[in-house]
């Protein structure tokens, strides 16, 4: 049995304008299978991936920070603050790295959604 993807317009008609990353990457997984990718409506679900990440990077940021300049008392000899402190700068360059890239790819399907377009018109 074939996986069933879920209408996006259904999912738009009903409102949804908080981030939810998975539920927009399933979108756009359905919208290449439909061979829908290069329409405008792909670019509110990469937008919602991209505020998602950038949220995200934010929060990661904060927890950095906190871990930074917090005194967090350690039973032996600090590893874990240093071990936390880290995996928090790990996700914060991650995060940081994956917007960027998301948002370089956004305007990769805008410029291919504009010369699909203008394929269209011509043929």
């Amino acid at each position: 049995m074939p996986r069933q993807f879920p209408d996006e317009s259904t999912h738009l008609a009903q409102g949804c304008p908080h981030g939810d990353e998975p539920l927009a990457v399933w979108m756009l997984l359905a919208m290449v299978r439909r061979g829908a990718i290069f329409s405008p409506l792909a670019f509110r679900w990469v937008d919602i991936v991209i505020a998602s990440s950038v949220v995200a990077t934010l929060l990661a940021t904060g927890i950095a920070g906190h871990l930074f300049v917090a005194d967090i008392p350690s039973p032996d000899d600090g590893m874990e603050e240093l071990s936390a402190l880290g995996a928090a700068i790990t996700s914060v360059g991650v995060g940081a790295a994956f917007a960027m890239l998301t948002v370089i790819m956004r305007s990769l399907l805008r410029k291919a959604t504009d010369l699909q377009t203008e394929i269209a018109a011509v043929v």
